[in-house]
């Protein structure tokens, strides 16, 4: 990956500071919705850290428990709303479905709709995602563009209590196959039911956000970074290179996985992608350079790391 150290050493400093602002200052807003208990603020803890840049608040911390209103927590660029826990009440869910409303018909300001993905938490240890449903029927669906049904995301949370605990690996942080065989079930029903209720058609994650509690960690997450490759994917592209500026640093938290896939090379090519939209705006000869370089998609992991390596290094210098 000399070839492309030397592509990118070519930038000079006014590109740089170019890219570095570009990518800055594009906003990425998460929306959060689900139950009350299901886990939103341990996801997004185990998912994203700031790298070091300023942080105005982590999700999840305060003196009250539970959101009451839809409130967002800036991370530099990364913006989390996060909403109220729906199931409590019909009066209240029919509150917080208002207010989900209002902000999904929210525009940026170049016009284009504020929440660039909406991520839907359940809870794998339950059976009763009812409220789930309608909230796709009634509320996400009927105020969202066709071409942005894609930017829903369905995850299953605590995967590791789906079955109470048992037949859970903890020596290995994995499920063992009656789990698994458990877990990808309930993955179908989910698909089938939303698809026969409301016409979409999503690819449901279950995953394990870990525990952690007083800094102390009580279990490591599971299959984090296939949500996180499913993240990327279903982002606008140039929002996916802001996004990765906040992954968490902590390896240990994308250590285990189902390995269905090489989820890491499908998040550095998505890296890749978006980071080259970026150069190509102020340098598109070595967006190019970089791009033919890189014909064998063996060396896309390298690409992508050496890439992102190299703009984090900038931001440390500013």
């Amino acid at each position: 990956m000399d070839y492309i150290r030397k592509a990118l050493d070519d930038l000079d400093l006014n590109d740089l500071r170019q890219i570095r602002e570009r990518i800055l200052q594009t906003k990425v807003n998460v929306l959060l919705v689900g139950g009350s208990g299901v886990g939103k603020s341990s996801t997004i803890n185990a998912l994203f850290q700031s790298h070091g840049l300023k942080s105005n608040a982590k999700i999840g911390q305060g003196t009250e428990p539970e959101t009451k209103e839809i409130s967002h927590h800036e991370i530099d660029n990364l913006v989390i709303w996060d909403t109220p826990g729906l199931g409590d009440s019909t009066q209240k869910d029919e509150e917080h479905q208002k207010k989900i409303v209002d902000l999904l018909h929210k525009k940026d300001d170049k016009g284009q709709p504020l929440i660039d993905l909406i991520f839907l938490i359940l809870d794998a240890s339950s059976r009763d995602f009812s409220s789930a449903f309608s909230l796709i029927r009634e509320t996400l669906l009927p105020n969202l563009h066709d071409s942005d049904r894609n930017r829903i995301l369905v995850g299953l949370n605590q995967a590791d209590l789906a079955m109470k605990g048992h037949y859970w690996n903890h020596e290995d942080n994995k499920p063992e196959d009656e789990l698994v065989e458990r877990l990808e079930d309930l993955v179908d029903t989910v698909r089938i039911r939303i698809k026969a209720d409301t016409g979409l058609q999503v690819d449901p994650i279950y995953y394990s956000a870990g525990c952690t509690i007083d800094d102390k960690v009580l279990s490591n997450p599971y299959n984090l970074q296939k949500l996180l490759s499913f993240i990327m994917e279903r982002l606008p592209n140039k929002k996916r290179a802001a996004i990765a500026l906040h992954i968490n640093e902590d390896e240990s938290n994308f250590r285990d996985n189902d390995n269905k896939e090489d989820y890491q090379e499908k998040i550095n090519k998505n890296l890749l992608d978006s980071m080259l939209s970026f150069f190509r705006e102020v340098a598109s000869d070595v967006a190019e350079r970089v791009k033919e370089i890189i014909t064998d998609p063996e060396n896309i992991r390298s690409a992508a790391v050496v890439a992102f390596n190299f703009f984090m290094a900038s931001i440390k210098k500013r």
